[in-house]
């Protein structure tokens, strides 16, 4: 009787998860739909203005380890209650803010708190469900994740066709629901007590992340450099004290290092999907920003749809099953993308559905592989890391892309493109339509052919 009360109330959790992952996905995805009008209204260039998603990201990255850590030695409860409130503040500050730097201030304080929930989102199926249900309950996070994916376009068109793009500040403070929830049905499960927590190991690790985001978004080797400088004392630091921020030993598990090497390649793909996607349709397709974001539902919906479907086939079929099946969708979507760059607005949503769909199986696959690498005691920190390294990805890559639009393109790398316009996009997604192929082949030959045990074979 206890142990089937027990279930329900943790089946209960996953769904105040889900909606947690709606809100949050939706507050990180509206404000790329808006980024040509924020960019017209202060003069600033794509690049700059990018920041609201960039700096995001960045935090995001910083704070999913740290919450990480700190989940170790602290309460989830208290953790998420602290998290969740800074969120809010965050929200209130933008809603309020009148120049640029005041909603990027806003932005950042978000992302302070907003970094709790993919802490959360790893660590609730990690410590509350076995190692045969973890594939199914991470479906039911991705469906979480798809469901913001899709209304978040959706509500974001609404909002800017109807007040000012600052109401996108507004979404996030539906997530207070949810903290009266958390307290009630997140068990006060044991944590670590004594030791430190390594400060000065988190802020070079900060530092590192930080200086290489804003090397690569102002092309600077000055940023670059500093970040190696901190990443090197970072590892100095971790080697020689006795609590370090990270224990070395996390990184002598080949799976282990492998997967997040590959989630952090795949995650800065997988980010076009939702940030180059807008912008192909305001600059190549010329559509308002009230019908971008409804164009990018049909695709977000499939995710939805077939997010609990792609958890059960990782459960039934082993992780390596469900990896060819997104790569192949990926590759499609890339491909079909790069030589109909310029195709109508439902042929690009159809092209998207590939993509999005197979980005959502990828994140599925990864996050349950690579949490059975790790032993219960690097749970927390070791999913931090794998969350911090997808972040800092997509961050990196949001720059990356940003700069190269701007830069712009007259060539097509694409023979079969039969069209005269949108090269630079047409290159990119070419580009990752074959660095797809070329991790394919690097799995299957890895891990495939050899048949050995690895980071994405059946466990």
């Amino acid at each position: 009787m206890e142990a089937t009360k027990t279930q329900q109330n943790r089946d209960i959790l996953i769904r105040i998860l889900m909606f947690t992952l709606v809100i949050s996905s939706m507050s990180a995805l509206v404000f790329n739909i808006a980024l040509p009008e924020i960019s017209k209204e202060f003069g600033l260039s794509i690049a700059q203005v990018s920041w609201l998603s960039t700096a995001y990201g960045l935090l995001y990255a910083i704070g999913t380890v740290t919450y990480g850590k700190l989940a170790d030695r602290y309460k989830l409860k208290n953790l998420l209650t602290f998290g969740l409130l800074v969120f809010t503040a965050g929200s209130f500050f933008g809603l309020v803010s009148d120049s640029f730097a005041m909603a990027l201030f806003g932005r950042c304080l978000q992302a302070v708190g907003a970094a709790v929930i993919p802490a959360t989102a790893m660590l609730i199926p990690l410590r509350y469900f076995p190692p045969e249900r973890r594939g199914s309950v991470l479906g039911r996070t991705a469906v979480g994740l798809a469901l913001g994916g899709a209304l978040g376009p959706v509500v974001a068109a609404l909002i800017v066709s109807f007040a000012h793009w600052r109401w996108l500040f507004s979404i996030p403070l539906l997530i207070l629901l949810t903290l009266p929830l958390y307290r009630k049905y997140l068990e006060d499960e044991e944590t670590a007590s004594g030791g430190k927590f390594d400060w000065v190991g988190g802020s070079l690790l900060a530092i590192s992340v930080t200086s290489l985001l804003l090397g690569v978004t102002n092309g600077s080797w000055w940023f670059a450099l500093g970040s190696l400088v901190a990443l090197l004392l970072f590892v100095v630091r971790i080697r020689s004290i006795a609590e370090p921020f990270v224990q070395p030993k996390v990184f002598a598990n080949k799976q282990y290092t492998v997967g997040i090497l590959m989630a952090f390649l795949i995650n800065g793909m997988g980010i076009s999907l939702y940030y180059l996607s807008p912008l192909l349709l305001a600059q190549v397709q010329q559509l308002s920003t009230s019908w971008i974001g409804f164009v990018m539902v049909p695709a977000a919906i499939a995710s939805a749809l077939l997010g609990r479907v792609g958890g059960k086939l990782a459960d039934r079929r082993g992780n390596a099953f469900l990896y060819f099946i997104a790569s192949s969708l990926l590759i499609s979507c890339f491909g079909l993308l790069s030589t109909f760059t310029s195709a109508s607005v439902l042929v690009i949503a159809l092209f998207l559905i590939l993509g999005n769909v197979g980005q959502s199986f990828m994140q599925i696959t990864m996050a349950n592989a690579i949490s059975r690498t790790l032993t219960k005691e690097q749970a927390g920190v070791g999913m931090g890391i794998f969350s911090m390294l997808s972040f800092i990805s997509m961050g990196i890559a949001s720059a990356v892309y940003s700069k190269v639009i701007d830069l712009g393109a007259t060539t097509n790398w694409n023979p079969v493109n039969p069209y005269t316009s949108g090269f630079i996009y047409s290159n990119i997604y070419l580009m990752m339509a074959l660095m797809h192929v070329c991790l394919m082949v690097f799995y299957y030959f890895q891990f495939g052919r050899a048949k050995r045990q690895s980071l994405l074979a059946d466990s």
